[in-house]
Order: structure tokens, then C-alpha cells, then sequence
């Protein structure tokens, strides 16, 4: 027996490793997204995630943003003015730059603490990680994978820094819990915008001039959505930005 051979011998014996069970724990907990409405053609794209954090929110959050983004661009054009519909996209994919480059600078930053402290290797996940093929109907659902991917990426390089104690454990949890929740935002950003364009099309329309001379057509679909604040210094491993993203976007249309 090689050397190689007996050192993994040797690991199976010490320690357990995951099989998959942690996925499909994962997979299992959370509700089965109902696509069978979707009439649209999609790219299949593999896809992998190896932190907790990546998988969870790729299965709580991508259906989400991707099915609420199908219904902005797809079935509310059908009943509403395309102005109205490019501009609530523009909306959506201002929202999904301004996280992604917030993310690249974190991530910028990880990797900047790493050549200034000599550290080479990236901590790993014992547990398996999470591959699948994934159906993407629009260009707003294969940005939301890639932004997805990134705060993927992102994790273990935080965990990193923290098991070399060149930043603390507090400020990890506030780091890691910063990047989810302006990842979830954008989820929750579609979804909002959503609901606005679906409450347009189901409000009668009056033949005339409504009040104060203002048609229905006239009115405003959504306030516009302020971008994520910059890292507060350069190289900072920091993601700050809104915390209550329903507050960024506005009521659609009252």
C-alpha cells in the first residue's frame, strides 16, 4: 500500500466524512418550486456550491428571484405598457450590478488580507458539495446564479481569515450575515416589483382623467432603488448596504 493510499485509509478510520446527506437535508426542507406555467425556453447551466450558506440560499432564493423576473419581463409585458416594463427592469438589473460589485470588492479584499499575511490555501468543506443543473429563463436569473456563486466563493475565504485570526470571529458572522442579506435583497427586490406590476394589471383602468387630471397610465411604477454602500475603506473584506430591501423599492402602484 502506497503512502497516498494509507494516509486515506487512515482518514476513514479517524473521522466521518459527509455523503450527501447534508444536500439532501438541504434539498428536502425546503418547498418544490411549481414551473410547470413556464412555457419559456431555458439554457441549461451546471452550477456547484460548496458552503452552507451558498446552498441554502441558492435553494430558498433562486426560484424566487427567477420566477418573479420571468413574470416582469415575459407575462406583464403582455397587459402593460413596455415602457413601464423596461423600467422595472432597469430597476431589477441596477440592483443585481450594484450587489455583484459590492461582492467583488469583498472578495477583492479577502484576497488582498491573504497576499499580505502569506496565507496560500483557502479553508475547504469536509461536507459534499451541492452539484446541479440549473434551468435559466432570463438574463436576470443567470446574473442572480453568477451573484449567487460569488457569495459562494466568498465564504471560505472569510472562514480563512478567521482560523488565521487576521479578523475576528464577530466580525465574520457580521460580514457573512451582510453578504446574505444583500443577497436575499435582490430576491426580495423582484419580488416586490413583481407584485407592483401584477396589482397594475389587475386595477380597472377609467376612461378618463382620474383625479387632479392624472391618468392611470401616468402613474409612477416604483421609486427608484438606491444602490448597496461601498466598502468603507479599500481592501476592507466589508459589506454594507440597506437592510430592509421592501423599504428600497417603494409601493409599485397604489
Amino acid at each position: 500500500m502506497d503512502a497516498a493510499n494509507a494516509q486515506a485509509v487512515t482518514r476513514l478510520q479517524i473521522v466521518r466524512v459527509d455523503e450527501g446527506r447534508v444536500n439532501e437535508r438541504i434539498l428536502a426542507s425546503e418547498a418544490k418550486v411549481d414551473y410547470r406555467r413556464v412555457e419559456a425556453a431555458s439554457v441549461k447551466m451546471p452550477a456547484r456550491f460548496v458552503s452552507a450558506e451558498g446552498k441554502r440560499l441558492f435553494v430558498r432564493m433562486f426560484a424566487t428571484l427567477q420566477l418573479n423576473a420571468h413574470f416582469i419581463s415575459t407575462l406583464a409585458r403582455t397587459r402593460l405598457d413596455q415602457e413601464d416594463v423596461v423600467r422595472v427592469e432597469g430597476l431589477l438589473r441596477e440592483r443585481l450590478e450594484a450587489t455583484s460589485a459590492l461582492l467583488d470588492k469583498a472578495i477583492d479584499g479577502a484576497e488582498a488580507l491573504f497576499k499580505a499575511h502569506g496565507i496560500t490555501t483557502a479553508a475547504t468543506y469536509d461536507t459534499q458539495p451541492l452539484d446541479i443543473e440549473v434551468s435559466v429563463l432570463s438574463s436576470a436569473g443567470r446574473r442572480y446564479l453568477e451573484l449567487i456563486a460569488k457569495l459562494d466563493q466568498l465564504m471560505p475565504l472569510l472562514q480563512t481569515l478567521e482560523i488565521h485570526e487576521i479578523i475576528t470571529t464577530r466580525e465574520v458572522d457580521k460580514q457573512r450575515a451582510a453578504v446574505k442579506r444583500q443577497v436575499r435583497g435582490v430576491a426580495t427586490v423582484a419580488r416586490n416589483l413583481a407584485a407592483g406590476l401584477r396589482k397594475r394589471m389587475n386595477a380597472p383602468v377609467p376612461e378618463g382623467p382620474a383625479v387632479h387630471g392624472v391618468t392611470s397610465q401616468e402613474l409612477p411604477l416604483a421609486e427608484p432603488v438606491p444602490p448597496p454602500e461601498p466598502p468603507a475603506e479599500e481592501g476592507a473584506v466589508k459589506v454594507e448596504g440597506p437592510t430592509d430591501a421592501q423599504s428600497e423599492v417603494g409601493a409599485a402602484v397604489d
